[in-house]
């Protein structure tokens, strides 16, 4: 018996097999478990803060005078952080936001065959089975950029979090690389 994460995992060598290699049964493959909670603001290239607007189903980067900023009301997130079984993706993260007090958490939808971010009342999960459309991998922006980051959809490959312009919004989308060398400034999130 192993203790990994506060729960006990029983693993048992089932038969041994050619070239000596043993084969296990009881192993949890591919799960997300909760290891961390950061709060942080979210800003992009502009210094915008990303606000959460449930009501009026938004969620938009806008400048923040201070005293605005002080309310964190919609802007302050939970970055909750999971291990997990294939650390090159990056760092498994889902996101959660209080707005007055309710609790929202960032995932995404199909909708006219287009993925799109929503957010929806309630709390993220402690842990997730497999695949879920709340988990985003965490990635640095670029080699020369540790404090900047960009964050990968887990169910689409070279989908990412960024911003688009609509009128005056500086709304949050998911957005597609053409190339994975590809440097976007709509998708780096400090």
């Amino acid at each position: 018996r192993e203790k990994m994460s506060d729960e006990e995992i029983l693993v048992c060598a089932v038969r041994l097999g050619k070239n000596s290699c043993l084969y296990f049964e009881g192993l949890e493959c591919d799960a997300f478990c909760k290891d961390k909670i950061l709060y942080r603001v979210l800003r992009n290239v502009n210094s915008q803060l990303l606000v959460v607007r449930p009501d009026l189903n938004v969620a938009a980067f806008e400048d923040m005078t201070d005293q605005e900023m002080k309310s964190g009301n919609g802007m302050l997130f939970s970055i909750h952080c999971y291990n997990s079984t294939t650390p090159g993706a990056g760092t498994p993260v889902a996101f959660s936001v209080q707005v007055e007090d309710k609790s929202y958490y960032m995932c995404c939808e199909e909708e006219c065959g287009k993925t799109i971010i929503q957010f929806k009342e309630g709390e993220v999960p402690e842990k997730f089975p497999g695949e879920s459309n709340v988990i985003f991998f965490k990635k640095t922006f670029t080699s020369f950029s540790s404090r900047a980051f960009k964050f990968e959809y887990s169910l689409e490959q070279g989908m990412f979090l960024a911003f688009e312009e609509e009128g005056s919004l500086r709304k949050l989308i998911l957005k597609k690389l053409s190339r994975e060398d590809e440097v976007d400034e709509t998708m780096k999130i400090s």
